[in-house]
């Protein structure tokens, strides 16, 4: 308690303003636990960059962790390009103090020599990727604390590539964050070197949206759409790329359109949740639409419901949705002569592996990487000019269609969602049938998920406690079957639990665990880089013989799933 009363009594000084120091005193009178909340670390970049609540304090988002985060980047950046003029570009959503925040970042580059471009309002996080490279920028921010709950925001860092940033950048800024003192950060901006953006930008992002999310599909014109950005930015692109996509039967939901960062009619802006997509479900009954898309709050990710068999509008899970896509993607490529083995598809270690065996039929590649698109935006700027990115997706509601954009994009995704469901009517199919077509071609996957929710300092000792037990006494049979295979992305190995062999793994380190058993069931553990959460995701395989069979496979599937959550004590 010294320590973070020491820690704390720092904010006292003059290094910090008024109200800063004024938050921090009342802490220190009267409220201890919280103190130890604010301080007992740093806020650290996870897999989405730096996020957190807001407020007063080391652990906490705020002037000044922002400002020193850009700090130190703006001193990477002017040791890495010597003797080059640098430029950055900054977003922000539609979160309380994004806005301000974004002008504090832009005011410490500038002050650092860094020309800055910055958006006058907000923009979806696609458009800041897009930006980047659009623009000739060596570095990106945008401020976002994605789907998490209204008090928190958060600050992701771009690169040059417009992918977020990656080894071995991240670790060095990080280490330039480090060696720095708050009483270092240059707050005095230069307002020369900072430049208001928007329409331009706009245009050129929603007309690329389009040539890399449509297909000269039919039948546009007779897809009912109900869309809903649930308060966030996607409303200033996706209502104008579905105009110039050819989508003119789309209905959005007015009760969410104002973008709004207390997210009033949803618990959480989630749209892996089916309680935020309620309102656009019921208007979709109403209304009897074909489709409902809804994004988060930073325009990146987005659920998809469509009708099942029985007429029921139902909500996609991010697996069936990566898994879509990317069969109507690479059939496009196959159908346009341009697949030449060259090719390849992107997917992460927690992922269904359904994706994989999709790319095998036609002959594609899957690579498969962490968790997080800057992996996959990764493996693009590694293959570039040796292989084509064609597109790649995450179990948590993201995709990303080709290399313009260099991370998950709720716009292009839309419209991709879009042509498949209107391809599949005008075939007299639906989207929810070419799933099931999907399953029966290869093997019927079911995923499930479960997040442990573990807030503040204790919560964060008892994750890492789970996760010890986990690598020290590992499960040796799941639901009968025996486990073969542990991989444990922190030590960078793989062991068979049979036989005792361990085999590196060439991957870099992740906290995450991953056992597979003989029957072909994929258990994986990690920590939340973003939230105070441990993460149990599941997926279990079974062979689906013919369509109609589909609710009976899916039946046994969902039962497997449960025995194995009571098994592992986690239900």
């Amino acid at each position: 308690m010294t320590t973070i009363l020491n820690k704390a009594q720092l904010w006292l000084t003059d290094t910090f303003d008024k109200n800063t120091q004024e938050e921090v005193q009342q802490l220190i009178a009267g409220n201890p636990t919280q103190l130890t909340e604010h301080f007992y670390q740093d806020l650290e970049f996870g897999t989405g960059g730096m996020r957190g609540i807001m407020g007063a304090g080391t652990n906490r988002v705020n002037k000044y962790t922002l400002g020193r985060a850009t700090q130190g980047l703006s001193n990477y950046l002017n040791k890495t390009f010597q003797n080059k003029p640098l430029k950055a570009v900054i977003a922000y959503d539609c979160r309380h103090n994004s806005k301000e925040f974004a002008k504090i970042v832009a005011d410490v580059f500038s002050a650092n020599n860094i020309k800055v471009y910055l958006f006058e309002d907000l923009r979806p996080t696609p458009e800041l990727s897009f930006a980047v490279r659009h623009l000739g920028c060596d570095a990106g921010i945008v401020l976002t604390a994605s789907h998490n709950p209204p008090e928190y925001n958060g600050y992701k860092v771009y690169w040059n590539d417009g992918g977020q940033i990656v080894p071995p950048q991240d670790n060095d800024i990080i280490a330039e964050v480090n060696r720095l003192d708050f009483s270092q950060i240059n707050f005095k901006a230069n307002e020369n070197l900072i430049e208001t953006i928007g329409k331009e930008v706009d245009e050129a992002f929603i007309n690329a949206s389009v040539k890399n999310g449509t297909f000269n599909t039919k039948g546009k014109e007779n897809l009912k759409i109900v869309f809903t950005s649930i308060h966030g930015t996607s409303i200033t692109s996706i209502p104008e790329t579905f105009k110039r996509a050819g989508y003119t039967d789309v209905h959005i939901v007015e009760e969410q359109r104002i973008p709004n960062g207390n997210f009033p009619t949803v618990k959480s802006p989630n749209p892996e949740e089916p309680d935020a997509l309620k309102m656009a479900t019921d208007l979709a009954e109403k209304i009897q639409a074909d489709i409902v898309i809804g994004t988060d709050p930073d325009g990146d990710r987005l659920g998809i419901a469509v009708r099942n068999l029985e007429g029921k509008m139902t909500l996609l899970n991010g697996n069936q949705t990566m898994c879509l896509m990317t069969d109507f993607l690479i059939k496009k490529w196959k159908e346009a002569g341009k697949l030449n083995g060259k090719q390849f598809v992107g997917s992460t270690i927690v992922s269904t592996n359904l994706v994989n065996e999709i790319a095998t039929r036609y002959g594609v590649e899957t690579k498969v990487g962490l968790t997080g698109f800057k992996w996959i935006a990764k493996m693009v700027r590694e293959a570039e000019g040796k292989q084509e990115f064609i597109g790649g997706g995450e179990e948590s509601f993201g995709y990303m269609i080709g290399d313009f954009v260099r991370d998950k994009d709720a716009t292009t995704a839309t419209l991709l969602a879009c042509e498949i469901a209107a391809n599949a009517k005008a075939n007299g199919s639906s989207m929810y049938r070419e799933l099931l077509q999907i399953y029966a071609d290869n093997h019927f996957y079911k995923e499930h998920l479960i997040s442990i929710v573990k807030k503040g300092m204790d919560g964060a000792d008892q994750i890492k406690q789970m996760m010890v037990d986990l690598r020290e006494n590992p499960f040796t049979i799941i639901d009968g079957s025996k486990v073969n295979y542990l991989f444990d992305y922190q030590a960078s190995t793989r062991k068979n639990l049979l036989t005792g062999e361990v085999k590196n793994i060439d991957i870099p380190k992740s906290n995450v665990l991953i056992y597979h058993t003989e029957d072909g069931t994929k258990i994986a553990a990690r920590p939340s880089g973003t939230e105070p959460k441990i993460k149990f995701y599941f997926s279990v395989k079974g062979k689906l013989d013919v369509i109609e069979n589909a609710k009976k496979v899916e039946t046994e599937l969902d039962a497997k799933i449960q025995r194995i959550i009571a098994e592992l004590k986690l239900s």
